[in-house]
């Protein structure tokens, strides 16, 4: 694999075998198990670099983003050319960039918002964790200044900040949502995101930047290797990129050493015999397997989303009360493998449509689906709601000859009601016809799945008290 790197350290130990020392005391069993561990646990980490690489190391990526530590914002809706980040939302406009806080505290200054106007401000670290939320329905729609930092960094706090939060890795992820009204709005959008703010803390107090130390080596993405044994080359790097492991996780982070990750030699396939090589490949399909099998299994519970998003804390707490599980690692890759960057659940809640209401998995080739909300029960909400299209193979929008990838509630005036007041979304890849083709969400010719966006969702949603519609299979 060809590997675009600022540093590198190479190997220096290896037996004259060709099998590192590690492999010395490692059976196939051990390491098909250590693969399944790694696999589980850092597919999220894996998934982030991929974004990661592709916004702010591949400037030909399609999806680059600039510097990091730099605002990267666009007044636009996602389309199905966008294909850095599965089932991505096109409701609102993103501002998207990176930040590292290693060498010194970032600050970020929001304007006083419109409180009509719904936005957010998601920090995420590389283990995937929402670790905080600056936004409407957070620190409220006033004026504010954020200092973010090291958990451990213990600089002095300049005047006039609003709050100091604390990440545990120094490279995180920020995506700020800002609501787009109708057509018409996007100019208004611009300007909000123009008022957004960016810098280092040097900055901030009228000073040059602070000149980064780090060394760090970032290999080239190869798309596929998500999937693969390949996966652990870029665990390995961003473990690397990790001060301080949680301490809940330095047992484990030890047992993934025994193949090479994390360790100054780095992950090296090839240095292994042929026996281990099969029982690494075994352990990583054996973690693929143990998600989809809960994937499987919780595939009917609309408010699946709301218990495997948020904070490492919350993280801990869902995966104990509610899948009985020991750690978060599965509940967490299987999150990044559905939607990477899903909002917590008091920001938003993401009830997925995988399968119809017979719970068999939905093919628009071959039926139409309907999804009704009864009378004056549609998503209770303190923003607003959208139902989104996805194609079933590739997780992206689904392109259509109305550009229509999801209908929302800023569109409640267009849609046509049922004579009992109830509202119908007619879900196919044809039209229903003129009369309602304001209720059609349009479906590729192939399976698909539906996600339904609710930001703010109120307490009868997350108690489940409202309960989300089924998607219902119709003859075509």
């Amino acid at each position: 694999m060809k590997l675009q790197l600022k540093f590198m350290i190479i190997a220096s130990f290896v037996f004259t075998s060709g099998y590192t020392q590690s492999e010395k005391s490692l059976s196939k069993e051990e390491a098909r198990e250590i693969a399944k561990e790694a696999y589980v646990y850092g597919l999220p980490l894996v998934l982030n670099y991929k974004t990661f690489y592709a916004n702010t190391i591949n400037e030909n990526s399609g999806d680059y983003k600039g510097e990091i530590n730099k605002k990267s914002c666009e007044a636009r809706l996602y389309t199905p050319n966008d294909k850095a980040i599965v089932t991505v939302n096109s409701d609102t406009p993103y501002c998207m960039f990176w930040n590292d806080v290693r060498t010194e505290p970032v600050v970020v200054t929001v304007p006083e918002i419109d409180p009509n106007r719904y936005y957010s401000f998601q920090f995420i670290d590389l283990y995937t964790h929402n670790f905080a939320y600056v936004g409407s329905l957070t620190t409220g729609s006033k004026a504010g200044k954020y200092l973010i930092a090291l958990k451990d960094w213990e600089g002095d706090v300049p005047e006039g900040i609003s709050e100091v939060i604390r990440t545990e890795t120094g490279i995180f992820f920020t995506i700020v949502r800002t609501q787009l009204m109708d057509a018409n709005d996007l100019e208004n959008v611009k300007s909000v995101q123009n008022s957004y703010q960016l810098e280092t803390l040097s900055e901030y107090l009228g000073e040059a930047p602070k000149i980064s130390t780090n060394t760090d080596a970032f290999p080239e993405w190869v798309e596929g290797s998500q999937f693969t044994e390949a996966s652990f080359t870029y665990l390995d790097a961003v473990l690397k990129l990790i001060k301080t492991p949680d301490a809940s996780e330095i047992e484990l982070l030890k047992r993934f050493k025994k193949l090479g990750i994390s360790t100054p030699e780095g992950y090296d396939f090839a240095s292994f015999s042929p026996e281990i090589q099969e029982a690494i490949k075994q352990g990583v399909k054996d973690g693929f397997s143990s998600m989809e099998a809960f994937i499987a299994e919780t595939n009917k519970d609309p408010l699946a989303s709301s218990k495997i998003f948020g904070s490492r804390k919350f993280l801990e707490q869902s995966a104990k009360d509610n899948y009985n599980l020991e750690n978060i690692y599965l509940i967490r890759a299987v999150a990044a493998h559905l939607g990477i960057y899903g909002n917590s659940a008091l920001e938003a809640t993401y009830p997925t449509f995988l399968v119809d209401a017979d719970g068999n998995p939905m093919d628009a080739s071959k039926n139409n689906y309907t999804l009704t909300f009864k009378a004056n029960s549609l998503p209770p909400v303190k923003a607003f709601w959208s139902l989104t299209m996805y194609d079933g193979k590739t997780q992206l929008l689904v392109e259509n000859d109305i550009n229509r990838y999801l209908v929302n509630s800023n569109m409640k005036d267009g849609f046509v009601k049922n004579e009992n007041g109830s509202l119908t979304i007619y879900v196919q890849k044809n039209s229903p016809g003129k009369l309602l083709e304001s209720n059609w969400l349009p479906a590729p010719d192939g399976p698909f799945y539906t996600v339904l966006r609710l930001y703010g969702p109120k307490n009868e949603v997350l108690d489940g008290t409202w309960i989300t519609p089924k998607m219902e299979k119709q003859t075509k």
